[in-house]
């Protein structure tokens, strides 16, 4: 059993893997990116040290890992398809802050760059699982996000399984360097959104004392 390796994986994880193998992988793959706060750089390389100690064949880790990851961005897609443009101008009138020309400068940013935001943003943490709602959002063809997201995700997941793999007994390592990276990407998108809120309440100041 995985756990009696002494790992400090959350136990449904390696619950999961226990009960179901390298499908266990995918579905816990799955769920995180429905629920990003979920440990990916724990179950990615999770994957690859139960593959090393001959739990589930590493093909099949990177597989069906693979499959998790293109799962729960269809779902994603789907509800930001659902959302549809005319909600998500309802949505964006209504909030602080935000203009409706916000919501048309983010299309036409997506028409531009959309096929390699839905690429990269599957290797970054975080946008891995919201660039799929813009995607549903906008309509991206089907066949077109899926071999994106499908190649981003398989060299996202292959980067931490071929880690955890290689690393055997220390495959717990990699979490720290993913924390790391994870803590600046907030911490950018943090900044980002600092400034965004500072030039748009500036602004809005400037506006009614002009008016005034």
């Amino acid at each position: 059993m995985i756990e009696s390796i002494g790992s400090t994986a959350p136990s449904w994880i390696t619950d999961l893997m226990d009960a179901l193998g390298a499908p266990g992988a995918g579905v816990a793959i799955a769920a995180e990116n429905l629920f990003p706060p979920l440990p990916s750089e724990v179950i990615l390389p999770l994957a690859g040290f139960t593959a090393a100690r001959g739990s589930m064949p590493l093909f099949s880790a990177l597989a069906w890992t693979t499959l998790g990851s293109v799962t729960g961005a269809l779902a994603l897609y789907g509800v930001g398809a659902l959302l549809g443009r005319e909600r998500t101008v309802a949505i964006a009138s209504k909030l602080p802050l935000v203009k409706v020309s916000d919501v048309e400068k983010t299309e036409r940013w997506f028409r531009r760059h959309g096929t390699k935001a839905v690429f990269f943003g599957r290797m970054i943490p975080l946008f891995r699982s919201f660039i799929s709602i813009p995607a549903g959002i906008e309509r991206m063809p089907i066949p077109a996000f899926l071999a994106l997201t499908t190649l981003g995700s398989f060299i996202w997941n292959a980067i931490f399984v071929l880690a955890g793999y290689l690393l055997g007994d220390n495959w717990e390592e990699v979490t720290g360097y993913v924390d790391v990276y994870s803590k600046v990407v907030l911490a950018a998108t943090a900044l980002a959104v600092a400034v965004f809120v500072m030039v748009r309440v500036s602004r809005r100041g400037s506006g009614l004392r002009r008016r005034e």
